[in-house]
Parts: C-alpha cells; sequence; structure tokens
C-alpha cells in the first residue's frame, strides 16, 4: 500500500493550494482519512480529518479556511486551503487506514508536501 501526496508548493499568505493524496495496492477498504502537519521544530499536528460516512474534524487554527474531502471510488483525500497564513507552512502529511489483502486495517503514512507561505 502506498499514499501519495502531490499539490504543495510556495504560496502567497492569502492565497490557496489544493493537496491531493492517492491511495494504491491491494486496498480491500478504507476507513478515516486525515491530514496532519509538521512545522520546523514543533511537533506533528492534525489538521483535518475525514472519516467513510462521511463526517469531518479539523483542527481550531484551520476551521473556516481548509475542506477535506474524498473520492472513495478514487481512493483519493484532498486537502483545498484558502486564506493561507505564514503559520500554515509546514510539511503535509497523509494518513489513511487502510485494509489491505493478507491483513487487517492499519495506520498509513505519505511521504509529505511541503507547503510554503511567504511573500
Amino acid at each position: 500500500v502506498q499514499l501519495v501526496e502531490s499539490g504543495g508548493g510556495l504560496v502567497q499568505p492569502g492565497g490557496s493550494l489544493r493537496l491531493s493524496c492517492a491511495a494504491s495496492g491491494s486496498i480491500i477498504g478504507i476507513n478515516d482519512m486525515g491530514w496532519y502537519r509538521q512545522a520546523p521544530g514543533k511537533q506533528r499536528e492534525l489538521v483535518a480529518r475525514i472519516t467513510s460516512v462521511p463526517s469531518t474534524n479539523y483542527a481550531d487554527s484551520v476551521k473556516g479556511r481548509f475542506t477535506i474531502s474524498r473520492d472513495n471510488t478514487e481512493k483519493t483525500v484532498y486537502l483545498q486551503m484558502n486564506s493561507l497564513k505564514p503559520e500554515d507552512t509546514a510539511v503535509y502529511y497523509c494518513n489513511a487506514n487502510i485494509w489491505a489483502t493478507g491483513s487487517s486495517y492499519q495506520n498509513y503514512w505519505g511521504q509529505g508536501t511541503l507547503v510554503t507561505v511567504s511573500s
């Protein structure tokens, strides 16, 4: 199983970016999917999470600015980030709870994609 992220980059304050994370491999089912981030010198923190229902939850710092969504057919989770601030600068990691062939549900992580918000 692999999670491959895309969509990071450099953006000015107030700008927008859309992150994508596609799961691939011998996947039978996917439960929760989410995005975490880690800024330099800080611990990794939850940004947003979406269940299979789906229901969502967000960190207080991104509520009203970020939107998480998923496409179950494409096994992909998205993070639309608007009104970006310099404090949103971090490496963003995709996470998913996946049932793969020959195993039970396990947590998987992507390799991370860098988001830099700067003028």
